[in-house]
């Protein structure tokens, strides 16, 4: 039997497990939370659900420091980013409480000229859901999903990461102790048989899922023959456009951040840089001293800003990455070592469109450096990619700003700015990087019955 197991990125150690959920335990779980749905749901008033869910936030904030403790063993976080995202996850919650009654009210339709009586459009929760998170974010991820589902009132079935039993036990004692009642949160350590098992049971009316294009086509063919609703967030491989700029140094650094963040695992981070030919030089130089000076550490140290990766298993799969894009013909400029779980800052050029490499995601500290001529060549290649999620245009002019995030194929666009990220701002894709938005108002349109009610 498979098992949710915390192994410590930095040391190897295996520091706890715990057996996978049997499959009466998964029965119970599917109908815990389909009864919060008939009873709690459908009595509890939008005021109500509000209150529980600034509670959350309340308690993500008093719990930070164990909170943060544990994903920096389960997945390697450095500390201060761990402590960061336990506030960035309360953070949501507590937008969603705020907007609750926002997302929740009557929306009036003009009828034309003629018509008699009323139209609206009334938001109802559709019933349980189920969420299969990643390991890279283990508290914001599940608070995006879960923030604004339980705020229109739908329940909550979660599976989380193997590697993050702890965090995905936490999170649900939190929503206890907030006061949300048995079955309204339930978290289950499900196989991935399992998981399908819980899509296809007909008290579950739909699935989000935040990973991998692998589990999210696994995921959307059961949940498509099973006529279920699907939200994926996917992978991406963010271009960062440099065009212009009078501060290049401060370029560079927003660059290394973009890229850097979480380790370099995070699906929106900057991962391909598309600078153009007059700035290329000096840009690669300068990004290329500024990454190697950030050494891996010790994820505890407050001071230390790159951590392992997740796993030996996702650094030996990175290098493995690096090595068969130089194989392919890119150029090392500089990094490339892996010691265990830890692996260097990497710096690659010369990447061309044969090199499997061009089309791939790399998920750790990686970036990939182009030169282009002019404006329409970056373009060109920041959309030549299966993946469509965010992008970063950086420029002096502001028209120049504007034309090239109405170009790029992206779900996001940040112009001159990175990591911004914020509860109010929707979070998605297209193409490969998937089919839905979370945060903002709209991630709370993702799984309700949008019902007409039209009075004559």
């Amino acid at each position: 039997m498979t098992e949710y197991a915390v192994v410590d990125p930095a040391t190897g150690e295996t520091v706890a497990s715990y057996p996978t959920a049997t499959d009466e335990q998964v029965e119970q779980a599917i109908a815990a939370a389909s009864a919060a749905h008939r009873g709690w749901s459908r009595s509890s008033t939008v005021q109500e659900r509000a209150a529980l869910l600034r509670r959350v936030a309340e308690l993500h904030r008093e719990r930070k420091d164990e909170l943060a403790a544990l994903i920096v063993r389960e997945m390697g976080k450095t500390v201060t980013a761990a402590e960061g995202e336990v506030d960035f996850a309360a953070d949501i919650y507590e937008y969603n409480a705020d907007n609750a009654e926002t997302v929740t009210a009557d929306q009036p339709i003009d009828l034309v000229e003629g018509s008699q009586g009323t139209a609206v459009i009334r938001r109802a929760s559709l019933g349980p859901l189920l969420g299969v998170m990643p390991w890279n974010f283990p508290y914001y991820q599940v608070a995006r999903f879960a923030g604004p589902n339980l705020a229109v009132g739908n329940t909550i079935v979660l599976k989380h990461a193997p590697q993050c039993p702890e965090s995905a036990a936490a999170i649900e004692q939190v929503f206890l102790d907030a006061g949300f009642p048995e079955g309204a949160y339930v978290n289950v350590y499900a196989s991935n048989d399992q998981a399908a098992t819980i899509i296809a049971d007909p008290r579950v009316q739909g699935v989000s899922l935040t990973g991998s294009e692998r589990a999210g086509t696994a995921v959307a063919e059961v949940a498509g023959r099973h006529l279920k609703k699907v939200a994926l967030e996917l992978g991406g491989s963010d271009p960062f456009v440099l065009l212009s700029t009078d501060d290049l140094d401060g370029a560079v650094s927003a660059a290394v951040e973009a890229r850097m963040d979480n380790s370099g695992q995070s699906c929106n981070a900057a991962k391909r840089f598309v600078v153009h030919t007059d700035l290329y030089e000096d840009f690669l130089a300068k990004m290329t001293a500024a990454m190697t000076a950030i050494v891996p550490a010790d994820p505890t140290k407050a001071e230390t800003e790159l951590g392992p990766l997740s796993s030996l298993r996702a650094a030996e799969t990175l290098d493995a990455q690096v090595q068969r894009a130089v194989a392919h013909g890119a150029t090392l400029v500089a990094g490339g070592t892996r010691t265990g779980a830890f692996f260097e800052p990497t710096v690659l050029t010369d990447v061309t469109p044969d090199n499997p490499a061009y089309g791939e995601e790399f998920f750790g500290p990686v970036a990939v450096v182009y030169s282009v001529p002019d404006e329409d060549a970056a373009v060109e290649l920041a959309n030549d990619t299966g993946f469509g999620l965010g992008s970063y245009v950086f420029t002096t002019d502001p028209a120049q700003g504007e034309r090239v995030a109405d170009r790029i194929e992206a779900g996001m666009v940040y112009v001159n700015l990175v990591l911004a990220d914020s509860p109010e701002l929707p979070f998605g894709g297209v193409k490969r990087s998937g089919t839905s938005r979370e945060m903002g108002l709209l991630a709370a349109d993702e799984f309700v019955n949008k019902k007409l009610v039209r009075i004559g």
